[in-house]
């Protein structure tokens, strides 16, 4: 897991800032990865940073968004 937030902290783009991360418990000792994320809405769009993250095929099964608030 702590290669896998390595590769998604890796992805750099104007208007991206990435925040603090925790593993979740999801079922049967599975964990998935939560990264707090901060956007320029202008300058990236959430679809493209998912098919980035999920480019990671190898760790990634898919991308959610948990939370999405619009200033």
């Amino acid at each position: 897991m702590k290669e896998l937030e390595n590769l998604v902290r890796g992805i750099e783009m104007d208007g991206l800032l990435w925040g603090a991360s925790k593993l979740l418990p999801v079922a049967f000792g599975v964990k998935k990865l939560q990264i707090m994320v901060v956007i320029e809405d202008d300058k990236v769009s959430t679809d493209v940073l998912e098919e980035m993250i999920s480019e990671f095929e190898d760790y990634v099964q898919s991308v959610d968004i948990a939370a999405f608030n619009k200033i």
